[in-house]
């Protein structure tokens, strides 16, 4: 009866904390994220100097209580299951022991509690109450045409590499060292920041040719730029064609490009699918003409053919 009971409890507890189509299993996970969020915004404050010379006791105390919290569910976790050690090294398993290892390192090691930073990403766990994983389809359309352009991408990386790295060289030998430009690393750098046009301004060309190769760069920074968005764009345009639209034909005019739920051709109104009838399609006409003269000889009288009675 004992071991009927902890069966029960601890279905009861899975169900909860790893399932999320129940009220209780969603209030869980919400709270859980709340928590989690709560923390780290704890962490973030006790790092302003000001708020932990002020808070800081109170600091410490409400962030052993969350590391508490946390190995307290933990422990749950691993009572609901029949293999706690695999979920221990499963990812959820990895994060669940970063977010409460640092609090307990401190009692060792000082200063381990700026890791905990670390429980942010235990709120991917909000993918599975917001119910976000039907995006995967979409996420995985993005890699697709990640992959699909990563050749192009390559090019295009290579290409302004050597650009930095010419430019670079350039702007190495015109300038004097003490405008900042004392090494090649340097001067790349410079030319990384100018071809991007982020444009820092600690490092800036002093002499006239210096100063035309950079307004140089900038131009041809901002022409480069749309290079690699219109790549991958058009690879997900394509991604966006071929999972929405079909490459079959027309059986009646040839087209291609209808999308794939369509019933009839968008130029002809054919019925697309030949493994299937129109059912919107007018019933056949079978009388061939010889029924129809059978037919007028059997409204003849008395068995006489028309020919005969004319």
């Amino acid at each position: 009866m004992m071991q009927s009971g902890e069966s029960s409890l601890r279905k009861r507890l899975f169900q909860i904390i790893f399932e999320s189509d129940t009220r209780p299993a969603k209030a869980f996970d919400i709270a859980l994220i709340t928590l989690i969020l709560i923390s780290v915004g704890i962490v973030f404050l006790d790092s302003v100097p000001h708020l932990h010379a002020r808070f800081g006791e109170w600091f410490y105390v409400i962030e052993w209580a969350f590391t508490l919290i946390f190995t307290f569910e933990l422990v749950v976790r691993l009572y609901c299951l029949d293999r706690p050690w695999r979920y221990l090294r499963s990812f959820y398993g990895v994060l669940d022991l970063l977010a409460i290892l640092p609090t307990w390192l401190s009692l060792l090691l000082p200063g381990a509690q700026s890791l905990l930073v670390l429980r942010v990403l235990r709120v991917l766990r909000v993918f599975r109450v917001l119910r976000l994983m039907e995006f995967v389809g979409e996420g995985r359309m993005l890699v697709q045409a990640l992959q699909r352009s990563r050749r192009k991408i390559f090019l295009f990386l290579t290409t302004v590499l050597l650009i930095i790295t010419i430019f670079g060289a350039l702007i190495y030998l015109i300038e004097p060292p003490e405008a900042g430009f004392t090494s090649m690393p340097r001067a790349m750098y410079w030319a990384i920041v100018t071809l991007t046009t982020v444009g820092y301004g600690d490092i800036a060309p002093v002499t006239p040719l210096g100063q035309f190769i950079s307004a140089f760069m900038m131009i041809l920074g901002y022409s480069i730029i749309a290079v690699p968005t219109g790549v991958f764009s058009a690879e997900v345009i394509r991604s966006i064609r071929e999972e929405r639209y079909s490459e079959e034909a027309c059986p009646g005019c040839g087209h291609e490009g209808h999308e794939r739920d369509a019933k009839y051709c968008r130029f002809c109104g054919t019925w697309l699918d030949e493994e299937t009838p129109d059912p919107n399609a007018p019933p056949a006409d079978d009388d061939s003409p010889d029924d129809k003269t059978s037919g007028d000889d059997r409204d003849a009288p008395d068995g006489e053919s028309t020919e005969e009675t004319r």
